[in-house]
């Protein structure tokens, strides 16, 4: 009799857990969380072990999921969105809502204008979502962004060292990056979600998320719900626990005390509320994406696709 109450009191511990094997960047912020996953043991608490495989960069890490190497990937859900018009049953979980701004030297730039005919170093290609958003916002100000400045296309660490020295006038980086230059004296000069704001545009829309199969989650709605209850559990303590983000500060690359709290209080900012998404929000937000970055970005889906957004029970 003991026995069985013990396994009615521990139902997660009395079947074998699902595991999911997650694709990520090995340097990327989403471990914080996937870390303080495992640590506190939440992902088995839900029924669920996670496995995360380590990719070298965004292609590998896709390229794992697309061969079903893994079972979901963190991604963006235009590129999501782009996979579903292509027939590809993707589906979108939110995961952070962080974006960066258009930094420079403290002082230096009053706003956007300021910055024709100078150099902009960007984090990423052309087709940068936040780029995007702020070539749209520049346009309705009567100014054409991309003709009117210098572009420098980088990774994060180069697009920094030119900041430092002078290299560029300003840069657009993942926001991670931009929480450490911000502790070392670079201010903003527009927020991407202060400029899509300003076009209209809902800035609350998680832009990156886990990924996972449309079959997947139809296999194991179990485990996705596990999975969604973990990251939760872990965003919770992310949030409000001091001494998570001091265990986690050896694996945060923060060089500083100001550019460890710049990095806590960043994820923190992102973390997304409970509200599911709105898709006519995202939709509006999607043409904007389609419009600017064709068919290289977007691929056959001129509108947002359905099914995009998870829909939580």
């Amino acid at each position: 009799m003991a026995l069985a109450a013990a396994s009615l009191a521990t139902p997660s511990l009395a079947i074998d857990p699902t595991p999911i094997r997650i694709a990520t960047l090995k340097f990327g912020t989403v471990n914080w969380e996937l870390d303080t996953i495992r640590h506190n043991s939440l992902d088995v608490e839900n029924g669920i072990t996670l496995d995360v495989l380590g990719m070298a960069g965004n292609a590998a890490a896709k390229i794992a999921f697309e061969g079903e190497a893994a079972d979901a990937l963190v991604a963006d859900w235009i590129w999501v969105a782009r996979q579903r018009a292509a027939g590809r049953d993707y589906v979108f979980i939110p995961y952070s809502r962080s974006v960066g701004s258009l930094i420079a030297r403290e002082g230096r730039f009053a706003k956007i204008e300021d910055l024709r005919g100078k150099k902009i170093g960007i984090a990423g290609g052309p087709l940068d979502k936040s780029w995007l958003i702020l070539r749209a916002y520049a346009q309705s100000r009567g100014f054409d962004l991309k003709a009117e400045t210098q572009q420098v296309f980088g990774a994060p660490p180069l697009i920094a060292r030119q900041a430092e020295s002078g290299s560029v006038d300003a840069v657009l980086t993942y926001w991670h990056w931009q929480a450490k230059m911000q502790a070392g004296g670079f201010a903003p000069v527009v927020g991407v979600a202060e400029a899509a704001g300003a076009l209209g545009l809902s800035a609350d829309i998680p832009l990156l998320g886990y990924v996972l199969r449309g079959e997947f989650l139809r296999e194991n709605p179990a485990a996705v719900a596990g999975l969604l209850a973990a990251s939760r559990g872990a965003k919770a303590m992310l949030a409000a626990d001091n001494a998570a983000w001091d265990r986690l500060r050896p694996k945060m690359n923060a060089k500083t005390d100001a550019e460890f709290i710049a990095l806590r209080n960043g994820f923190r900012a992102g973390i997304p509320g409970p509200e599911p998404i709105d898709t006519a929000a995202a939709a509006k937000l999607f043409a904007v994406m389609a419009a600017l970055g064709g068919d290289a970005l977007t691929g056959d889906a001129q509108t947002l696709p359905d099914g995009v957004f998870f829909d939580a029970p």
